[in-house]
């Protein structure tokens, strides 16, 4: 059989022999060389593999996209293996330990971490644009009593779009920052009128004297008092979970910010679709299933028979494992040192004891080890959230305050990404092909 020769071409610049890919297609005995850059392939140079002049040419088929990278981004690495996060080459650990959550949203927008006269006026600038229109707060008024706080939120910060209808232009960098920094600012605002409007509580503002975490526990908190004070430890704890939130890479809600952001839509409408992801129970309701995990439990004592349960698939253990890390989620360690500060003032959450020997048995046991099933950031962080006395329905809320920044950072960098064009996967079609038309009369 003859053999062929083809070179793929990524970015008009040839591939070294040892830099590419040899394949073989075997339907024509032809061979191509595939350019392999940064470790991957581009799906673009299988195309010009086909059969006959009329073929569409060889696609890639990857369903929720397990192995394929959609963008080049310098926000955010991981590394699942070894259960490494960084932000900007930074350290989870030590941005959770040292920076705060507004510092490190700076340093995901900028890509630097900020000097002390950026950091004020960072700080200022959010500060000064926490309050939302009064015409804001009467359309979330306008939600039932019980209306699921997520889908308020994901209404509310759709709208914030008609209320800066100056938003649409993403070509003026300038413009793009003012909605970034609104953004950031607005949404705890946003969401704490979500959580007071579920209680039937009046909406409290924002008060510019607080953080940024005492400020949203001021919003959900305040009732008769002149001035809330929010305690520094419940603050500085709620922070370090505003900055483990903060961004994780291409997952879903990231994905589809930067999907509908591809259409070249306002940010405020983007950001929507990563809410409306996050609003999913696979996604940003996962710590309300390790609650009632935990509930269901029981007991310390129960935890061995639970385990068993597990193991015989009659249970799910959940808070363990991650489409990502295949070892601790770095994000988990530093989340159970933020629980140990919570329930220093809420006092201690039974159900803590109970995760906890659920932690020391799986971590210890060949079953869950040789799964590579180790807990996950959602493990604790449901705890610390019911401690704060937030529902479960508030859960999600809290998650989407803090990935806020991660979101808005992956939207900048998408929109001045040469390479980005607007979103559109390609599918294999197995429906029917070429049925004529009958008359409804004479159907059946």
């Amino acid at each position: 059989m003859s053999t062929e020769t083809r070179s793929g071409g990524t970015d008009g610049v040839a591939a070294s022999a040892s830099d590419t890919l040899t394949v073989t297609d075997n339907r024509t005995g032809k061979t191509y060389e595939i350019p392999v850059t940064d470790g991957t392939v581009r799906s673009m140079d299988f195309r010009q593999m086909k059969t006959s002049e009329d073929d569409f040419g060889l696609m890639t088929y990857d369903p929720a996209y397990t192995n394929t990278a959609s963008c080049r981004s310098a926000i955010t690495f991981i590394d699942g293996d070894a259960g490494i996060l960084e932000y900007r080459g930074y350290p989870i650990e030590q941005l959770a330990e040292q920076s705060t959550y507004l510092e490190v949203a700076y340093l995901l927008v900028h890509g630097e971490l900020p000097t002390q006269a950026q950091l004020d006026q960072w700080e200022n600038d959010v500060t000064v644009h926490t309050f939302v229109h009064e015409n804001v707060k009467e359309f979330m008024g306008g939600f039932r009593h019980d209306a699921h706080p997520m889908g308020m939120l994901l209404g509310s910060v759709g709208a914030l779009s008609t209320f800066y209808p100056d938003a649409n232009d993403i070509s003026d960098p300038e413009n793009r920052m003012i909605q970034t920094i609104r953004l950031i600012a607005k949404m705890p605002t946003l969401a704490a009128f979500a959580f007071r409007h579920t209680r039937g509580q009046p909406y409290v503002y924002p008060d510019n004297d607080l953080s940024y975490p005492g400020n949203f526990l001021g919003m959900i908190y305040k009732m008769t008092e002149l001035k809330y004070e929010p305690d520094p430890r419940l603050e500085r704890a709620l922070d370090v979970l505003f900055i483990l939130h903060a961004d994780h890479e291409q997952n879903c809600s990231t994905s589809a910010v930067r999907s509908v952001g591809s259409s070249q839509v306002d940010p405020y409408s983007a950001v929507a679709a990563g809410v409306a992801a996050l609003y999913g129970p696979l996604h940003g309701g996962a710590n309300e299933a390790v609650l009632r995990t935990l509930r269901r439990v029981g007991t310390k004592e129960n935890v061995p028979d639970f385990i068993k349960k597990v193991k015989a698939g009659e249970e799910k253990l959940m808070g363990f494992g991650h489409r990502v890390y295949k070892n601790y989620d770095p994000r988990a360690r530093i989340i159970k040192t933020a629980a140990d500060d919570v329930f220093e003032v809420t006092g201690l959450n039974p159900l803590l004891e109970i995760a906890t020997e659920l932690e020391k048995i799986a971590l210890e046991d060949e079953y869950f080890i040789s799964r590579k099933l180790y807990p996950n950031v959602d493990f604790y962080s449901g705890l610390i959230y019911e401690a704060l006395g937030l529902p479960v329905e508030m859960f999600p809320v809290m998650f989407g305050i803090g990935r806020t920044s991660g979101w808005i950072a992956q939207w900048l960098e998408m929109t001045q990404d040469k390479e980005q064009k607007i979103a559109r996967p390609r599918q294999i079609y197995t429906g029917r092909r070429t049925v004529d038309y009958v008359p409804v009369a004479d159907r059946g």
